[in-house]
């Protein structure tokens, strides 16, 4: 078995470009915002803001072709079978495909029910409807990356989504400047840029996969893919996910909803509350990135002790984590909320509620650690079947007792929520621990 020196090492090893990556994507929104705040009218940035969330919003719903992929590579190159790792990428580009040519044939119907549900103010309608109608073509390059990020996770590589995500990026930011600034394009010209960036992106991510591929025979590959019985394990994990991932997104917009209901105020201190909230969670995430690789190959090679230990050293980091970034918000409570708003009654109502903020990275610490044991080990059904009980039995019945408590009473929920999805995660975990079931088959 390895030391802890030596896993520790291979646990940062993943979890510090997974960070790296992941925080760069809110820095390239406020790049963004920056750029079209300097046009001659906040239509632009409120419209593109709108068509950017509805967009992030559908893709979003398809993250789980990453998760999924990843838990199968892990476990087939635990194994020793660098063939099924790359068979398992090239099923699930496939399905990725698929999946973008539905998304798209549907496209024009989507986009209506998600601003009609948005609600844009009409001066911004067209401006939304206008960038999301061209940011929907980059939905092949967007879902066959996750498949490919997927894939380097599962084989304990995240440098190379780390430098996926940075060029993509750093692409997107330069083609702002040219087509905003530069050809007056405004809000076409954001998501001309941003389309351009996300194929560029993907023909880098695949290019990346090219040069790591195995000695394979591409005549068997591609008779391999043919089989359809074989994509049963996979379309099985992907529907779990896919469950999972959209309760996850009904319960950040019901919370965005019941603040909205509560004033502008507070929807303005709660939007900005999460925002530092989901920058803390991608800390956190580098861990569970490393979970998914290491426990995966682990769970592959039929070691069961090393993905215990596996299990523990992550749990360690990401506690580690959690308490560091709960202290440093503690820390700089002050200074975080005078640098996101100069308005005094939003200021107010963030100071208030701050303390459920310091809570929530403790209370959500195990939900993203176990998140991606179970990711690694391909045991997706267990993630859907808490998600779903701790929407529908946790935080809205919470929710709903606790009304009278107004803003308070919505973090309490929301709160509870995110410890409920560590705690019913953990208790799956002992039960497969106790029936020694780590082992077997995957399920999905």
């Amino acid at each position: 078995m390895e030391s802890n020196k030596q896993l520790d090492h291979k646990i940062w090893g993943i979890a510090w470009p997974a960070i790296l990556s992941n925080i760069s994507i809110p820095l390239l929104g406020l790049v963004d915002s920056a750029i079209l705040g300097h046009l001659d009218s906040s239509d632009y940035l409120g419209g593109v803001a709108i068509g950017a969330a509805l967009l992030s919003f559908l893709y979003w719903g398809f993250s789980f072709l990453r998760m999924g992929t990843t838990g199968l590579v892990a476990r087939a190159e635990g194994a020793g079978n660098q063939y099924g790792s790359v068979l398992v990428l090239a099923r699930s580009t496939a399905l990725a495909l698929v999946l973008s040519a539905f998304i798209f044939l549907c496209h024009q119907p989507l986009l209506q029910l998600g601003l009609w549900l948005m609600s844009p103010a009409a001066e911004l309608h067209s401006i939304a409807a206008s960038y999301a109608g061209i940011r929907i073509y980059s939905v092949p390059a967007v879902l066959v990356t996750y498949t490919v990020v997927g894939w380097f996770i599962g084989r304990q590589d995240t440098r190379w989504p780390m430098v996926i995500v940075i060029i993509t990026n750093a692409l997107n930011i330069a083609l702002d400047f040219l087509f905003i600034v530069g050809m007056d394009m405004r809000a076409e010209g954001a998501a001309m840029a941003t389309v351009t960036a996300e194929y560029i992106g993907c023909a880098v991510a695949l290019w990346a996969v090219w040069r790591q591929l195995p000695p394979i025979l591409i005549p068997q590959l591609i008779a391999d893919m043919k089989v359809a019985s074989a994509y049963k394990q996979l379309i099985q994990s992907n529907r779990h996910l896919f469950v999972r991932t959209l309760c996850l997104l009904f319960s950040f917009a019901f919370f965005t909803a019941q603040g909205e209901n509560l004033g502008s105020a507070t929807l303005a201190a709660n939007t900005l509350m999460l925002q530092l909230m989901m920058m803390a969670a991608y800390g956190m995430d580098g861990f569970a990135f490393a979970a998914e690789g290491i426990c995966g190959q682990q769970l592959g090679g039929r070691n069961l002790a090393g993905f215990r230990h596996a299990v523990n050293r992550c749990a360690l980091w990401t506690a580690i984590s959690a308490v560091a970034i709960s202290l440093g918000l503690w820390l700089l409570q002050m200074p975080l909320v005078n640098v996101l708003t100069g308005l005094d009654s939003v200021q107010e109502l963030m100071l208030s509620f701050f303390p459920w903020l310091i809570l929530l990275p403790l209370a959500a610490a195990p939900s993203y650690l176990l998140d991606g044991v179970f990711i690694g080990a391909a045991e997706t059904r267990y993630m859907m079947y808490t998600m779903l009980l701790c929407v529908f039995l946790v935080y809205l019945p919470l929710w709903y007792v606790t009304l009278s408590l107004g803003n308070h009473g919505l973090w309490l929920a929301f709160t509870a929520f995110n410890l409920a999805r560590g705690v019913t995660l953990y208790y799956c975990f002992v039960q497969l621990s106790i029936a020694g079931k780590w082992l077997a088959e995957p399920t999905g």
